[in-house]
């Protein structure tokens, strides 16, 4: 299938490189030219503008709303360019009202739209090991499902309304978060009454919290492994305020986003922005008087 990739960065890269081994035929655009120029040599056209980019199904993976909006409706973007037809699979994490917005812009110009965002960090990206959340409706689901299968592991198909997929994204995020926060809190308590980290880390892994996500920000924030970012503070920052967008918008109270608002912001003010947001973890730590340095690996 002719496939268009837009967005290179440390999640799309690996992904337009799975889509190159499945044979797809592949033309990407990224804003800085050098992963493009790389994956050229593996077999991909590179595109001048985002509106060069063809292909039946034409995938976006940018880091937010400002990013999605200036490839879609930029003087040389996706929007005024894209045939009748073809699909536009966005993969990015981005707000329920941008999503809404790109479904109404699609269905008018005859085109498909599926929102997909995906569960997975860099190595499960290059890998083809992502969950994928996908949204919209059946014949564009159907015809972007090629494309979904060589980049992830499973495609979750949720709903014929696209933003459906993104509000699910932005839900499994703020979970996620939630995870960092209560390792957190409970190391530092532990920490602070003199109990092994290590010993603390083993009994709730081995126990009633054996997800990965427990094991692995559990080690994250054993190690203080923040650098280099598997996914910047920053974007945590980012999705966590599209998330109380939501609730506003819907009615929903959600307090525990808020407190978690609050820690990304801190850790920005703190200087943390190029950390890992599991980094989050050090607030924890800090109000309660505990070295960070809480393990000896």
């Amino acid at each position: 299938m002719d496939v268009g990739f837009i967005g290179l960065g440390s999640m799309g890269r690996g992904m337009a490189r799975n889509l190159i081994k499945a044979g797809h035929r592949v033309s990407v655009y990224n804003r800085s030219p050098e992963p493009a120029k790389e994956l050229a040599r593996e077999g991909a056209m590179i595109a001048a503008t985002p509106a060069a980019v063809g292909g039946e199904v034409v995938v976006t993976m940018l880091s937010d709303d400002t990013a999605l909006e200036a490839v879609m409706f930029g003087k040389t973007g996706l929007a005024s360019a894209m045939r009748r037809k073809t699909v536009h699979l966005s993969m990015s994490t981005v707000s329920v009202a941008l999503s809404e917005r790109l479904t109404e812009l699609h269905s008018k110009a005859g085109q498909g739209y599926v929102a997909a965002p995906v569960f997975g960090r860099p190595d499960a990206a290059a890998a083809a090991k992502l969950f994928i959340v996908a949204a919209g409706e059946a014949a564009a689901v159907e015809k972007a499902k090629p494309v979904m299968d060589a980049m992830g592991q499973r495609v979750f198909v949720v709903s014929e309304q696209p933003s459906h997929a993104n509000l699910i994204k932005l839900t499994g995020n703020f979970l996620i978060t939630c995870v960092i926060e209560g390792l957190a809190e409970g190391i530092a308590l532990n920490a602070k009454a003199g109990v092994d980290p290590e010993k603390l880390y083993e009994v709730l892994t081995e126990t009633l919290f054996a997800a990965p996500v427990y094991k692995n920000y559990g080690k994250i924030i054993l190690e203080e492994r923040y650098s280099p970012a598997g996914f910047k503070l920053p974007l945590g920052l980012k999705d966590t305020r599209l998330l109380l967008q939501s609730g506003d918008a819907l009615s929903v109270p959600l307090p525990f986003a808020a407190i978690i608002r609050d820690r990304f912001l801190a850790s920005v003010a703190q200087g943390d922005g190029d950390l890992d947001w599991a980094a989050i973890a050090k607030r924890a730590m800090q109000d309660a008087g505990v070295d960070t340095k809480i393990s000896a690996k």
